[in-house]
């Protein structure tokens, strides 16, 4: 392959990546992602002395 070709195809890889990490830096939400609504970051610890009571009837 000649020098010439080598280097057009360098760039045209280049520039395919450049345009590639553009295009995907504007998609999706910006920032952390944030845990589903039911997902609880921490569980709440049980104790043994806890007082159950009954229902209201």
């Amino acid at each position: 392959m000649a020098l010439s070709n080598r280097r057009m195809v360098f760039r045209a890889a280049l520039a395919a990546v450049l345009i590639s990490t553009i295009g995907l830096s504007a998609c999706g939400r910006k920032g952390a992602p944030q845990p589903p609504p039911s997902a609880a970051a921490v569980e709440e610890p049980v104790t043994e002395d806890a007082v159950v009571l009954p229902p209201d009837s």
